[in-house]
């Protein structure tokens, strides 16, 4: 009985780094589509949006530089919320494989 208990355990903390990731994941992407939709930047959604894709884009956010401004912020936060999806996908794995 133990084993099983143990083995839930890893699959919900698996599950629940998944679920982190695809929410970071997300709030980069709802930002990518307020800038190509051209939403106030005064909107308290695309606000807070914003606000949130720089801290969690990381060094991505200014790791691109085109001459258009819509393809560098997918280029930025495309690659922040690509690298969040593998990094939490491969940390649920090894939650999921260990012991």
């Amino acid at each position: 009985m133990t084993g099983y208990h143990v083995d839930s355990g890893r699959r919900t903390a698996a599950s629940i780094v998944n679920l982190v990731g695809t929410g970071l994941a997300l709030v980069l992407a709802a930002h990518i589509v307020f800038v190509l939709a051209d939403a106030r930047p005064d909107h308290p959604v695309a606000s807070w949006a914003a606000s949130w894709a720089n801290v969690i884009g990381l060094w991505f956010t200014n790791m691109f530089s085109t001459s258009d401004t819509d393809f560098t912020t997918v280029l930025n936060y495309g690659s922040a919320a690509v690298f969040w999806l593998v990094v939490t996908g491969v940390v649920a794995r090894v939650l999921r494989n260990v012991g």
